[in-house]
């Protein structure tokens, strides 16, 4: 328009040229992250928390420095993995995150509960509010690589991810299970929708190796992950097994020990994020 000046944000008219206005949060002033990996999945249970730590983990051994925001208000678990139990405290200028015993940043719902198994009795958009203030309100320093852990789903948490945070990619986590492929399906067609690039999948719990004879069980079925990647023209990045190791190490938050050499082509991908 002639009378055009420029702020769509005080214009009422409907007009070709308007800018559509960005609803990205404002990161903390003194922090820094540069890249913001998102970890999701179409359902809970096929351990999105485990490969969010695993991934975090890999990356922290590269000399990267690492964050991990526990988006998953209602089912927090980050700091059990690590063994943390409070942040590093807060002034004017914000809240510091725990940190780990390799210096991962950890900020979770968990670590200002006065009683970690209270329950989180929030309405949707209360949880979505609390997740944007741990990237307004937390001061992450220095931070190369922030992975969201997210809840399973596409609702509220996941859609204020995407919107107010620059995500750089997201990870779909899945598993063997036959109803995977629609589900799998909604988690990419959202990331689709918000304009957010898939970088690939992790199949988890995708076999058990007997420790006798070495054969991989298929527990959970045959896999149908391979159709469900040429079919979104997107690559598979990592099948893990069934561990108890694993399991064990996330129970007793020693996930730092763990071997991650599994994910190596994702953490690849994770770099290549734009």
């Amino acid at each position: 328009m002639s009378s055009c000046n420029g702020n769509c944000s005080s214009c009422g008219s409907d007009c070709s040229d308007r800018k559509a206005e960005s609803l990205l949060a404002t990161l903390n002033p003194k922090s820094t992250v540069k890249k913001v990996i998102a970890v999701v999945s179409g359902k809970g249970g096929v351990g999105k928390s485990t490969v969010t730590s695993m991934l975090a983990v890999a990356m922290a051994r590269e000399g990267k420095r690492v964050g991990i925001l526990d988006a998953d208000i209602t089912g927090p678990s980050a700091p059990t993995a690590f063994g943390v139990t409070e942040c590093q405290g807060a002034d004017d200028d914000g809240l510091y995150p725990a940190l780990t015993r390799t210096g991962i940043q950890v900020m979770s719902i968990n670590l200002l509960l006065d009683n970690p198994a209270d329950p989180v009795v929030w309405r949707g958009p209360v949880i979505a509010g609390a997740v944007k203030q741990f990237w307004t309100d937390v001061i992450w320093e220095d931070v190369d690589y922030l992975f969201v852990d997210m809840p399973p789903g596409t609702g509220d948490v996941p859609l204020t991810v995407f919107q107010s945070l620059p995500v750089n990619g997201i990870i779909i986590v899945t598993s063997p299970q036959d109803l995977v492929s629609m589900i799998v399906s909604k988690a990419v067609k959202m990331a689709d929708m918000m304009h957010v690039p898939v970088l690939g999948f992790v199949e988890n719990y995708s076999y058990l190796q007997c420790p006798d004879c070495g054969k991989k069980i298929n527990v959970f079925g045959k896999s149908h992950l391979d159709a469900i990647a040429q079919e979104h023209g997107l690559p598979i990045l990592a099948r893990l097994p069934i561990d108890p190791k694993v399991a064990e190490a996330y129970d007793n938050g020693q996930m730092e020990t763990v071997n991650t050499d599994a994910l190596a082509e994702a953490i690849e991908a994770v770099k290549s994020a734009e």
